[in-house]
């Protein structure tokens, strides 16, 4: 082991960080229902990380620790004493719909009313669009079916 024993502990703990995030965190695996759409969960992933630690002296005089210093003669150090704590936080947000010709992201909550209406805009125009669309060519028929009676 080379190094201060606190480079040691967050040496690995940041490798076994990095072990456990991946992108399938974050956006999930791939799910197909029966009628063909196909839902992707997507997340928010949050994670914290502390490390701590200290050197002590023993009533005021420094101990000899055995790494080597100057000259042939041992350094002078302190007994050290360290930890370390990570959390890691997995929150789901939305979630991707991909079928039938379009892809919907479904939110999982909403933070306000107004949220929740913009998010309706674009089905509310589009069943408009198909209430009025067949009534137009309705009224465009009839006319002309008139005229060659």
């Amino acid at each position: 082991m080379s190094g201060h024993p606190i480079e040691n502990i967050m040496k690995t703990t940041m490798e076994n960080i990095k072990e456990m995030i991946d992108v399938n965190t974050i956006v999930g695996d791939a799910v197909e229902t029966a009628d063909g759409n196909v839902i992707i969960p997507i997340s928010k992933v949050s994670f914290g990380f502390v490390a701590g630690g200290g050197e002590y002296k023993d009533g005021g005089k420094e101990q000899k620790q055995g790494r080597g210093g100057g000259e042939g003669e041992p350094s002078a150090s302190i007994p050290f004493a360290g930890g370390t704590g990570a959390g890691v936080s997995v929150n789901p947000v939305a979630f991707l719909v991909v079928g039938g010709g379009k892809v919907k992201l479904l939110p999982v909550c909403f933070r306000t009313s107004a949220d929740r209406i913009i998010e309706m805009i674009p089905q509310l125009l589009e069943d408009i669009q198909n209430l009025v669309g067949p009534k137009k060519e309705n009224a465009q028929n009839t006319p002309t079916q008139q005229n060659v009676q």
